[in-house]
Parts: C-alpha cells; structure tokens; sequence
C-alpha cells in the first residue's frame, strides 16, 4: 500500500528540508567539524583572552574573543556546507535526489537552509563556550554585560549561517571539493591576509567589505578595527 505524503512522509520542499537534514547526519563528517570548532574555539579564545591580559590592551568586550575565533571556526563551518553539497557529487547519489525532487533550486535551497541552521546553532554554541572560556583569561581586561554579549552570540551564529549559504553556493557551482575550497579560502583567508599585509587604508577599506572584513566588524558590534588586539588579526 503506498504512503501518501501527509501519512508518514513529507512531501514538497519540506519533504526536501527534512531529507537534507537525514543525509547531513547520516555520516562522520559534519560531527567531525563540529567537534573541530568547538575546539579551536576553546583553545583561540584562550589565547585570545591571555595575550590581551598579558599585553594590558584597553578593556574590551569579552565577546570579542569569540569573534576573533570565528576567523578560524569558520573553516569548520566550510568544510561540513562543502561535503554536505560536493560528496553526493562524487558519489553520484545527486541524481537520487535531483530524481526524487526534480526541481533542483528546491534541492539547493534545502540544502542552504539546513546548513544555515546547524551553523547559526553550532556559531552561536560556540561564541557561548568561547565566551565563558575567555572571561577568567582576560584577568579583568573585559567587560561583560548581558545585551551586548548576547548580541555578540547571535552575531557569531549568523555571520557563521551566512557563511554556510555562501559555500553550498560556492559548491555547487564547482561540484568539486577542492574547487569549493580553494575559492572560500581564497575569499575567506588568503585575499584579506594579502590586503591587510600590504597595508594602507585604501585596502583596508577593501577588505573591511570582503565576507569575513564585514562579517568581522559587525560579530564586534561596529568596533574600531584599530583597537583590536594583535591575536584578532589573523585574516
């Protein structure tokens, strides 16, 4: 007897949100990143923290500590949003889902959401954790107060979904692993580190409008770029 959507199964792009949520959990991958987040955030908001106490920088947010750490956690994030897009490629299980919903902006923008979604959840987990870890690092060189920390938290786990919709963009456009990467770390890492090197204001203003220069600024809560500490400036 056939199942009718309704009676057991979901049908239409809910059918497809809650069929990209079974396959991204379905293998090792996407807990293996989480997992890997959670730890360079710990151990970069540690360092974070301790390197301003240590070199007496002005009293800052302890929320920044977890928005620095996003320049590195957010190659958790890549990693997850890419295989989740370019490992039913490789394996040909595309044409599975392209068949049962055979309209393929519907497969893409199930995908973006889900990865948007466990993103913004595990981004803002991570921004609570490095928060807490940092406070006792700084040794009285924060300040915490209840809106803006939480403010920050909801940044971090945005700035982290729309980095997930960027790179099932980004991998689908490339169908490859190694393309999707090399393009985001390009975008993400190496192009800002370049422009900040070189140095002067022109470029950094340029950079303060690539994804992670914006996204930066606005996980900070409009700070000054200038008063970061040294440990922030990674990208």
């Amino acid at each position: 007897m056939p199942v009718t959507p309704g009676r057991g199964t979901l049908g239409g792009f809910a059918g497809a949100i809650a069929s990209e949520w079974t396959k991204l959990f379905s293998v090792r991958a996407p807990y293996l990143c989480l997992l890997a987040g959670l730890a360079i955030t710990v151990v970069f908001t540690y360092y974070y923290a301790s390197i301003a106490r240590i070199n007496e920088h002005a009293i800052q947010p302890v929320g920044n500590a977890a928005a620095s750490s996003a320049a590195l956690v957010q190659f958790a994030v890549v990693v997850l949003a890419t295989v989740a897009v370019t490992s039913e490629y490789s394996t040909g299980s595309v044409r599975a889902s392209l068949l049962s919903m055979p309209r393929r902006h519907h497969v893409q923008a199930a995908k973006a959401l889900v990865a948007a979604v466990v993103a913004f959840v595990a981004g803002a987990t991570f921004a609570v954790v490095g928060t807490a870890v940092a406070w006792p690092a700084f040794g009285g060189r924060a300040s915490f107060e209840v809106g803006p920390s939480l403010l920050q938290v909801l940044a971090v786990g945005l700035y982290q979904a729309l980095v997930a919709v960027l790179t099932v963009g980004v991998a689908f456009a490339t169908r490859h692993p190694a393309g999707a990467l090399s393009i985001l770390v390009t975008l993400l890492w190496a192009l800002p580190s370049v422009l900040l090197g070189l140095g002067g204001p022109t470029l950094a203003d340029l950079n303060d409008h690539l994804p992670h220069g914006s996204g930066d600024h606005f996980m900070r809560l409009g700070a000054d770029p200038e008063q970061r500490p040294t440990a922030a400036r990674t990208n």
